[in-house]
């Protein structure tokens, strides 16, 4: 951040009275410039034992197959932000379900949420940031091309859990993304 986005003064770094980090801070206006991780929330759209997926259309890993999930927009809540992002990826509809994992990435800044979700029918289609929507059981997943590592862990856990009859809540750390 090089300058104050209320009134255009340079900003300096420099530790905020009662802070314990740095933070860009206006010397002109006093405002302190928060950089916060994002968040990106999605689901694990399920129908009759198969996950949808998305190849994405766009970069980062253009050509790659992901769950559909994407940053939340301010005044939206969690639950909001994965049906939006499950209807612009794939125009699919879904029942929310329970939240299924948190995975912290703090070497990018970022907090990935998944629920788990029940696609409503089957009237679904790429949307702008897919090349393709497709449903997969566990066996046609193309785990060679998955985008990201946060979204391998939870699917590889998801299925073992629905076998052994136990879905759970899980929170990890990813180092990488």
């Amino acid at each position: 951040m090089k300058y104050c986005s209320n009134c255009g003064t340079p900003v300096e770094l420099r530790v905020p009275a009662g802070d314990t980090l740095p933070r860009y801070m206006c010397p002109a206006c006093g405002v302190i410039h928060y950089q916060n991780p994002k968040m990106v929330v999605g689901c694990i759209p399920e129908w009759e034992g198969k996950i949808l997926l998305c190849r994405r259309a766009i970069e980062p890993r253009s050509g790659l197959w992901t769950l559909p999930a994407g940053f939340m927009e301010n005044a939206e809540t969690l639950v909001q932000a994965a049906a939006r992002e499950t209807l612009e990826e794939a125009n699919a509809r879904v029942e929310m379900g329970a939240l299924y994992a948190i995975y912290n990435l703090p070497n990018i800044n970022q907090v990935h949420i998944l629920f788990r979700a029940q696609l409503l029918d089957l009237d679904f289609k790429p949307g702008v940031e897919s090349l393709e929507v497709q449903l997969f059981d566990e066996a046609e997943i193309p785990w060679d091309t998955l985008a990201f590592r946060v979204i391998r862990e939870p699917l590889k856990r998801y299925f073992e859990e629905r076998r052994q009859g136990r879905l759970g809540f899980h929170m990890s750390t990813i180092e990488t993304g």
